[in-house]
C-alpha cells in the first residue's frame, strides 16, 4: 500500500495529503451510513503519532464539521509527528481553538493520563486510529491500555470504528502478533489487507468497507501480491456467461459422474449428488459400492441416476471397478471422486490411483481420495485440457503436503498457492473463508460462511455444487470453483439466519442453494433465458 500512495503521487499528481483528507472523509461516511447521522453524537477519537493517526486527526475535523462533539486523544506529542500526519494534526489544533466544548484535542504521554481523559467522558462511537498497516511488533505501554479500553467499550456494544486496519494487527499476516483491538466496522482504503480476510486476525475487524480513495485500482494489480477477495459481482458475472439458452436440454447443461459412499457412509454421496443436482446440472450420476447402491438410491433425490460398483469384503469399492469408472466417466462431462469412499483397504486407493491416472475428464477429487493419493506424486499433474480441482481440508492437505495440520492452518494461501503452482491443478483448501488456488498463482478468499457449517457433511455437498458448475462451464475451471465456494458458504449463511447457526446441518446448505443462486444472480437466476 505504501508503493501504491507513492505511485498515486508521483505518477499522477495527487498529493498524499489529499489521500489522506479522501480516507477520513470515507471514514466519516461509512460510519454514517452504518451507525446513522453524525450530529450529535459524543465521538473519541484515538489517535497515533504516524500517518494512521493523521487520519484520524482528519477524521475528528469530518465528524466535527458533520454536528459531532469530538475529542481527540494524541498518544504522545504532536510536535514529535512529521509529513502528513503532522499536518494533519495541526489542522484539528487549529480548528480545536476557541471551541472546547464540541471539539478537543489533548496529548498524553502516561497511561495515567489516558485514563483520567476518557473516564471524564461519556462517548457514543470510538474511531481507532492508533497504529495502521506498518505495525510489525506487539503494543505496548500506552499503546496497549488504548487498546484494551477500546476491547471495553467494544465489549459494552459501543461502536468501536477502526481505519485501516485494527491497531495492534500486522496488515501482512492473519497471525496476531499481540494485544489488538476488536472493531465492529473497519474502514480499510483502496484495497482489503491480508489480515483484513484471513483468521485469525480478520475475526477482529467487524464489518469491512474497502474504500476507493483516488489511487489508480491498475497500480494493485502491477505491485500487489496475487490475493483476492471473492465479491458477489464476481460471481455474479460468473452465473451470467454460465447461462443455459432458451433451447438448452438436459445433455447441454452438462452430465456429471460422482465415485461415492461405501458400508455405513452412504451420506456422503446422497450429499454430493443433491448438491451436484441443485447447482442445475442437467444429468447427474452417483457411483457406488454394489452394497450400498439401493440405500443411496433410495435416499437421493428421484432425479438422481445411481450404478453399483464391485467392492471390497468391507463394502468399499475395490480396484476392479475402475475401468467400469472411466467407462462411465467417458460418456460424462465431469468426474468427482472420493465423499465417503474409505482409504483404509488397499484396493480402493489402487482403483483411486487408477482413476485419476488416467481419467480423460475435468475430476474433481475430494476427501478418502485425496487421501488414498497422499502424499501427492510429482508426476500427478492436471493439465488445460484436463482440469483437476481437489478439495481437501487442512487434515488432508497436510496429508497432500508431509507438512503439520498447523503450519496448513498458519499459512493456508501459500500452501495453497504453492500446490496449485506446483502440480498445475486448483485448490480449494476449506476452512474459515476458504481459498481458492489457481495454477496461475492467483489465490482467491471467499467471504461466505459460518461457523454452522463445521458440520458432517458439508463438504460432500461442496464437492457436488463444485462438479455440477464446472459442468456448466468446462472452460473456465477456476471461476467453476470460486463460484461454487461462495455459493455453498452463502447457502450455509442463509440456513443459519434461517434455522440457526447451531442447529444446521449440511442438508440444509442444499436446501438454500437456490436461494444462494437468486440472492447473487438475481432476477437473471430467477428464470434463466
Amino acid at each position: 500500500m505504501r508503493e501504491v500512495d507513492r505511485l498515486t503521487t508521483e505518477r499522477y499528481g495527487i498529493p498524499s495529503l489529499q489521500l489522506m483528507e479522501n480516507a477520513a472523509i470515507s471514514v466519516a461516511e461509512a460510519a454514517e451510513k452504518k451507525y446513522g447521522p453524525a450530529s450529535g453524537k459524543r465521538i473519541l477519537v484515538i489517535a497515533g503519532r504516524g500517518n494512521n493517526g493523521g487520519d484520524g486527526a482528519a477524521a475528528a475535523r469530518c465528524f466535527h464539521l458533520r454536528g459531532a462533539l469530538v475529542a481527540l486523544v494524541v498518544l504522545g506529542h504532536i510536535d514529535d509527528s512529521a509529513g502528513d500526519a503532522l499536518r494533519n494534526f495541526e489542522l484539528a489544533r487549529a480548528m480545536s481553538l476557541g471551541q472546547p466544548q464540541s471539539f478537543r484535542v489533548v496529548e498524553i504521554d502516561t497511561s495515567e493520563q489516558f485514563k483520567d481523559i476518557v473516564e471524564s467522558f461519556r462517548f457514543d462511537w470510538l474511531v481507532d486510529a492508533i497504529f495502521g498497516t506498518g505495525l510489525t511488533r506487539p503494543a505496548g505501554g500506552i499503546y496497549e491500555n488504548a487498546i484494551d479500553y477500546l476491547n471495553d467499550r467494544h465489549e459494552f456494544g459501543l461502536p468501536v470504528i477502526s481505519i485501516d486496519i485494527p491497531s495492534g494487527i500486522s496488515s501482512d499476516s492473519p497471525e496476531l502478533i499481540g494485544p489488538a483491538a476488536k472493531a465492529s466496522l473497519t474502514v480499510t482504503f483502496t484495497a482489503p489487507k491480508v489480515a483484513s480476510v484471513l483468521p485469525p486476525a480478520c475475526h477482529y475487524g467487524g464489518d469491512l468497507v474497502v474504500a476507493p480513495i483516488g489511487s489508480p485500482t491498475a497500480l494493485i494489480s502491477e505491485v500487489g501480491p496475487k490475493l483476492n477477495l471473492t465479491e458477489s459481482a464476481d460471481v455474479r458475472g460468473w452465473l451470467a456467461r454460465s447461462c443455459r439458452g432458451p433451447d438448452a436440454n438436459k445433455g447441454d447443461v452438462g452430465k456429471v459422474l460422482i465415485v461415492a459412499g461405501s458400508r455405513g457412509k452412504t451420506g456422503a454421496a446422497c450429499l454430493a449428488g443433491a448438491g451436484a443436482l441443485r447447482s442445475g446440472v442437467g444429468l447427474v450420476t452417483v457411483c457406488t459400492a454394489e452394497a450400498s447402491q439401493p440405500v443411496v438410491a433410495s435416499r437421493l433425490p428421484i432425479e438422481c441416476m445411481t450404478e453399483p460398483l464391485r467392492e471390497t469384503e468391507s463394502g468399499t469399492i475395490c480396484d476392479e471397478a475402475a475401468n467400469r469408472i472411466l467407462h462411465l466417466a467417458g460418456e460424462r462431462d465431469v468426474l468427482a471422486i472420493g465423499p465417503g469412499i474409505g482409504s483404509a483397504e488397499e484396493s480402493t486407493r489402487a482403483m483411486v490411483r487408477s482413476v485419476v491416472t488416467n481419467r480423460r475428464k475435468p475430476t474433481v477429487i475430494d476427501a478418502d481420495a485425496l487421501n488414498s493419493l497422499a502424499p501427492w506424486a510429482e508426476n500427478l499433474k492436471g493439465t488445460a485440457e484436463l482440469p483437476v480441482i481437489i478439495t481437501p481440508h487442512p487434515g488432508e492437505m497436510a496429508r497432500l503436503t508431509g507438512r503439520p495440520i498447523s503450519y496448513i492452518v498458519r499459512n493456508r494461501a501459500d500452501v495453497a498457492r504453492d500446490f496449485a503452482v506446483r502440480n498445475c491443478l486448483i485448490v480449494i483448501l476449506k476452512g474459515s473463508r476458504t481459498v481458492v488456488a489457481g495454477p496461475d498463482g492467483e489465490v482467491y478468499v471467499n467471504p461466505t460462511g459460518n461457523s454452522g457449517m463445521a458440520t458432517g457433511g458439508t463438504g460432500d455437498v461442496l464437492t457436488g455444487i463444485v462438479v455440477g458448475l464446472l459442468a456448466q462451464k468446462v472452460d473456465d475451471p477456476i471461476g467453476a470453483a470460486i463460484a461454487a465456494v461462495y455459493l455453498h458458504g452463502l447457502a450455509g449463511d442463509i440456513a443459519a439466519s434461517r434455522v440457526g447457526a447451531r442447529a444446521m446441518i449440511a442438508s440444509d446448505i442444499v436446501e438454500h442453494l437456490g436461494d444462494a443462486f437468486l440472492e447473487t444472480g438475481g432476477e437473471g437466476e430467477r428464470l434463466i433465458q
